[in-house]
C-alpha cells in the first residue's frame, strides 16, 4: 500500500481518505492557531520518501514487511486475550508520565518506514505543532506527548515483546481482516484467517456495537489506553480514543470498519483525524528542545494524570 500526498495541504486527501469521507460525514474542529502558518504536512518523509510507501525497494522496506508478516501471521483473538489480561494487572512499573517519555528514548520503531529517531522526538513535534494550531485544546497537546509511551512493552522490564506485539498498524481481530491493512496477504497463514466464527464482516460482533466492545491487535496503543484509563486519567473521552485507535489505519484513513462503529465513535473519529495530521507528518531530523518545552508539559501531566502510575 502507498500512502500519497499529492500537495503539502491538509485539505487535500489521498484515494483512501477520499473513501473514509464519503463513508462518514462530519464537520471538522477549527484551528484556533493565532496566524496564518499553520502546520503544513511534507510532501516527503524523513527518508526522502513518500509517507507510508510500503512499496519502495530498500533495505529499512524488506524489514518493514518481514515485521507485518509476523505480525499478521501472531495477532489472533487468543493472543490478544492473553496479552491484555497479563498487561491489564498494570504490575511491571510505578513511575510518572515524564519517567516514561524519558525511558522511550531507548525504542526505534522497526515497523515505521517513515522514521528511524528516537520516540520522544516523534512525541514532541507531533506535540508541538498540534500545541502551534490548536492553542486552546491542551488536552490534545498531551495526547500527541503520551500516545506511543505503550511501546515501552518492548523494553526488557516491561517483559520485551516482540516488536509484532508492541507497533504496527493495528486492526480487529475476531471478524474478517480487511484487504486495506498493509501487507493483507499475510494474513493467510494466521489460524483466525479460516476460522467460520471469526471470517465473516461482524464477525463475533454486532453492527453498532462501538470499538469499545471490538478487540483490537495488541500493542501500543490498547495498552497505553489501559494505563490511562485505569489510572484515573482526566483526559476527555476523545484523547483516550485517539490514544487507543491511532494506529488503527484501516479505519481512520481506508474508512472500513466503520460498520462496527457507535455514535460516540464517530463524534471521537473527527479528532482522531486530525492528530493523525501531526503524528504522521510531523515526523523529521528536526529535534524539539526538551527542557524548553518540559515545564508546560509538565503542568499538562500534573493536570490530567496523578504523578505517579501503575504500568
Amino acid at each position: 500500500m502507498t500512502f500519497a500526498v499529492e500537495k503539502p495541504m491538509f485539505e487535500d486527501v489521498s484515494a483512501f481518505q477520499k473513501k473514509r469521507e464519503d463513508k462518514i460525514e462530519f464537520s471538522m474542529p477549527k484551528m484556533t492557531t493565532e496566524d496564518d502558518e499553520a502546520f503544513l504536512a511534507p510532501e516527503m518523509n524523513a527518508f526522502g520518501r513518500q509517507f507510508r510507501d510500503y512499496d519502495a525497494e530498500s533495505e529499512r522496506q524488506k524489514s518493514v514487511e518481514e515485521f507485518y508478516r509476523t505480525q499478521h501471521i501472531n495477532q489472533t483473538v487468543d493472543f490478544v486475550k492473553k496479552m491484555r489480561a497479563e498487561y491489564g494487572k498494570l504490575d511491571k512499573k510505578v513511575m510518572s508520565i515524564w519517567e516514561c517519555c524519558e525511558l522511550l528514548n531507548e525504542v526505534v520503531d522497526e515497523s515505521d518506514p517513515d522514521l528511524d529517531e528516537p520516540q520522544i522526538q516523534h512525541l514532541l513535534q507531533s506535540a508541538e505543532a498540534i500545541r502551534k494550531d490548536y492553542p486552546n485544546e491542551d488536552w490534545l497537546h498531551l495526547t500527541a506527548l503520551i500516545h506511543d509511551l505503550g511501546k515501552v512493552i518492548t523494553l526488557p522490564q516491561f517483559g520485551g515483546l516482540p516488536q509484532w506485539a508492541v507497533v504496527g498498524d493495528t486492526f480487529p481481530v475476531g471478524c474478517a481482516f480487511d484487504e486495506s491493512i498493509v501487507h493483507h496477504k499475510y494474513f493467510l497463514e494466521n489460524p483466525d484467517f479460516q476460522n467460520k466464527a471469526y471470517n465473516t464482516k461482524t464477525g463475533i460482533y454486532t453492527e453498532g456495537c462501538g470499538l469499545n466492545n471490538v478487540m483490537m491487535s495488541w500493542g501500543h496503543d490498547d495498552y497505553m489506553y489501559l494505563v490511562a484509563k485505569e489510572n484515573g486519567s482526566t483526559l476527555p473521552s476523545a484523547g483516550q480514543f485517539i490514544i487507543r485507535y491511532h494506529s488503527f489505519y484501516p479505519l481512520h484513513t481506508a474508512g472500513e470498519y466503520t460498520h462496527l462503529m457507535n455514535e460516540e465513535d464517530k463524534e471521537n473519529l473527527k479528532w482522531l483525524h486530525i492528530f493523525n495530521k501531526y503524528d504522521l507528518y510531523s515526523k523529521s531530523k528536526v529535534h524539539v528542545d526538551v527542557e524548553k518545552v518540559k515545564p508546560y508539559y509538565m503542568s499538562l501531566i500534573n493536570k490530567y494524570f496523578p504523578e505517579t502510575l501503575r504500568w
